[in-house]
């Protein structure tokens, strides 16, 4: 935990140029290599080649792809990396998540950090790119998310494979007697110019004592046999078939179960509880307290899940009140107040929007709205814990098992080496799986069960209360018009801060990081050309947590900004689209300008459609993928029918054409259900809602047509698990206006209209 902290103290956000030099009086450390986790864990006759690549002398290869599965298809992509320069089928490799281990960092995650847009290349933003990837080196965070597992493991895992393919040659080199550039590899084999071949597994021993060499060629794109095409994924076997993959299947011996019973006021401490009656309560054998530095409560231990759940509801604890505003109109209030007072910070921004609109006679104005969101993954959080003599193992489904690995153990008050995540696959993460609750409080219940592994599973309605949600937030928006376009804006957004609550919750002995862009982004980073614009964040924070949602701030601004960028083109006259094109006059917009145009073409924009049909359209650049999507709807009847979603995406980079479209549709599903009837309320300083039957996700009834195309304009690689996510609740907002006439400015929308789901 030192290092996170030295270095997170310093506010990492907020990094400049500066950072850079102070970074660069520990080169030597950052040049030098974590170590190879894997030696110590093989089974005999299996030989690591490098972290990532693991050859048996039965001719096995176990490709380590160490970041998180959760559906999205990152470790079919990642164990492409390696097999295409290792010259091996997919269908001769198997893949594992490994250890958590400080080699397995995410650079990328952190490389984006900065206050500085993605097509934005000048001297200051490459500088802080650079300083903010040594950063992610130094704290060595193994993470997933960000959708930065691809830009993170493109460099990475094929110097691997092709470092193990290069060693295997030598090894065949020195055994036949020839030189090594006479040697070819294909399909696992290495190639004698004789027709001599050897089998990985053959040489594998040998090969695993020769040093690696320092530098690999890669191969050109046009050599590609495997990554630019679309390839089965690697765990579809295992989900047809039910295999115990996800971390609410482990199942040990002579295990426990549990659950959790926690503060549903945030921040509050629990006055009473009935023990005896959840004790009395057939199965149950234990309930014991959870303290943490953010959280309270009470943990069943019984001897199986449902008796678990039946001494939680038996236990009826009260708590004390919250020290937030108790219902939702209390926590608008707030966060109205908070607009009116001094913007925190400002990014980004043009000319002088102030002065501009102040001496403006015709000021468009309007407010919006995006409520608190539960993440729901399909599967509810869990984790699985055994402590014995000091050293605990944990089986859970995180996005950060590094993370995970150093909270538990300072809770416990162990050394982290004495800590083994086992990182399972898990249904489902959406951001959710990054934070750590679920496996400190089953490494805590751990301790108290006598050394037995012990099982703690959340209920559904534990799952949906006690989430990390996404962000409240609240938005000002005035802009001008002139000669029909948009002139200024100033926009102000009022939203917590999701570093400082995950802090708070995570490393609470650390100071706040600076300036937060999450509250800022989807908004000031945007491929558009103002005379004058201002962002400006009012952040507000209460004890309810808040934390990375599926394209985090994004998924709320992208939806207010483009919106109100639909209400410039309706008060100036302009066709959204033309209006949108015309705004994008840097070069480095092209890639906006091009999926814009293509999402037009295959929706047929502008084309005369019956009253009470409308198209709606919208772009937001994030993850690095440029994105824009048109959605159609049909009101006719009087509730809203939502017929097609047209998509056009550009990562510059698309490594699995299925796989990249499967996400984007998946992002455009999660965005429509929080855009239909999704939200999080208070009552009483409590969750109201609390399970699927009032928090629900659109059903395949009510699910659209989704058409994607992809392009490769981009000048730099982007992300697919999320960018698809944004747009979308703009674009149908921007339809129901243009179908109806009626603009809708809160999320969801249906609390104003009625939606036809079939």
């Amino acid at each position: 935990m030192g290092k996170i902290a030295k270095y997170t103290r310093r506010g990492f956000m907020g990094l400049g140029i500066a950072a850079a030099g102070g970074l660069a009086v520990g080169y030597y450390y950052y040049k030098k290599p974590y170590p190879n986790p894997l030696p110590d864990r093989l089974e005999p006759g299996h030989f690591s080649f490098t972290p990532y690549v693991i050859i048996g002398t039965d001719g096995a290869i176990t490709i380590i792809t160490p970041r998180a599965e959760m559906g999205q298809g990152t470790h079919t992509t990642l164990a492409a990396f390696v097999a295409e320069e290792l010259d091996v089928d997919m269908n001769q490799i198997t893949t594992d998540h490994g250890p958590a281990a400080p080699v397995y960092y995410n650079t990328a995650a952190m490389a984006e950090g900065g206050p500085h847009p993605f097509f934005e290349d000048g001297f200051v933003a490459e500088a802080l790119r650079s300083a903010m990837g040594v950063l992610g080196k130094f704290l060595a965070l193994q993470i997933t998310g960000g959708s930065t597992a691809m830009i993170d493991g493109f460099d990475k895992m094929r110097e691997a494979g092709a470092m193990a393919r290069e060693v295997l040659k030598m090894a065949a080199a020195a055994r036949w007697g020839v030189s090594l550039e006479l040697l070819t590899t294909a399909s696992g084999e290495v190639l004698h110019p004789d027709g001599t071949r050897l089998g990985y597994g053959d040489i594998a021993a040998e090969a695993a004592l020769l040093e690696a060499p320092k530098s690999v060629v890669l191969k050109d794109p046009s050599e590609w046999r495997i990554l630019g095409k679309s390839q089965t994924r690697v765990e579809l076997l295992d989900k047809v078939t039910g295999a115990p993959i996800f971390g609410i299947d482990v199942e040990l011996p002579d295990m426990l179960h549990a659950t959790v019973a926690m503060a549903p006021r945030f921040g509050t401490k629990p006055l009473s509880a009935d023990k005896a009656a959840a004790l009395a309560t057939p199965g149950v054998l234990n309930v014991v307290e959870i303290s943490t530095a953010t959280v309270t409560g009470f943990a069943v231990i019984a001897s199986n899940t449902w008796a678990a759940f039946e001494g939680a509801r038996a236990l009826a604890p009260t708590w004390g009140a919250a020290s937030y505003p108790n219902d939702s109109a209390g926590l608008t209030a707030l966060f109205e107040r908070a607009l009116e007072d001094e913007a925190s910070f400002t990014f980004g921004g043009e000319g002088d929007a102030i002065e501009a609109l102040q001496g403006a006679t015709d000021v468009i104005e309007a407010r919006y709205s995006v409520p608190y969101l539960a993440h729901t993954t399909m599967e509810p959080m869990n984790a699985t814990a055994q402590l014995q003599n000091g050293k605990l193992q944990l089986w859970v489904g995180t996005q950060a098992p590094g993370l995970a690995k150093m909270v538990a153990a300072d809770l416990l008050g162990i050394d982290a080496d004495n800590v083994e995540v086992v990182t399972t696959r898990m249904g489902g993460g959406f951001g959710r799986r990054a934070e750590v609750d679920a496996a400190v409080y089953a490494a805590l219940v751990a301790a108290e069960t006598g050394g037995r592994p012990v099982k703690v599973t959340w209920s559904r309605e534990e799952d949906i209360r006690h989430d990390a949600f996404r962000p409240m937030s609240l938005a000002h928006l005035r802009g001008t018009i002139k000669d029909g376009m948009p002139e200024a804006l100033d926009m102000k957004v009022a939203a917590p801060s999701i570093l400082k609550s995950l802090l708070a919750r995570t490393f609470p002995s650390m100071n706040s990081p600076g300036n937060e862009r999450a509250i800022l982004d989807g908004a000031f980073d945007q491929p558009y050309s103002w005379p004058h614009a201002r962002f400006a964040a009012h952040q507000v924070d209460t004890d309810i947590p808040v934390g990375f949602w599926r394209s985090v701030g994004y998924s709320g601004n992208g939806f207010i900004f483009e919106s109100f960028l639909d209400e410039l083109a309706a008060s100036g006259g302009q066709d959204p689209l033309e209006m949108r094109l015309a705004m994008m006059k840097d070069p480095r917009h092209a890639p906006a300008r091009e999926v814009l145009k293509a999402v037009a073409e295959m929706a047929s924009w502008g084309q005369s459609l019956p009253e009470g049909v409308g198209q709606g359209i919208a772009h937001v650049l994030s993850f690095g993928t440029w994105v824009a999507e048109v959605v159609q709807v049909d009101m006719r009847s009087g509730a809203v029918k939502i017929d097609k979603v047209w998509a056009a995406a550009d990562p510059g980079l698309v490594l699995d054409p299925a796989n990249f479209s499967d996400q984007i549709s998946s992002g455009i599903i999660y965005g429509l259900s929080a855009a239909i009837g999704q939200q999080i309320t208070f009552s009483d300083g409590m969750v109201e809602q609390e399970n699927f039957y009032d928090y629900d996700a659109l059903r395949m009834a009510g699910c659209p047509e989704i058409e994607v195309a992809l392009l490769e304009n981009s000048p730099r690689m982007g992300g697919a698990g999320e960018p698809g996510t944004p747009p979308v609740a703009a674009a149908l907002g921007n339809a129901i206006f243009a179908a109806s006439g009626q603009r809708l400015r809160a999320l969801p929308f249906g609390n104003a209209v009625g939606f036809d789901l079939g």
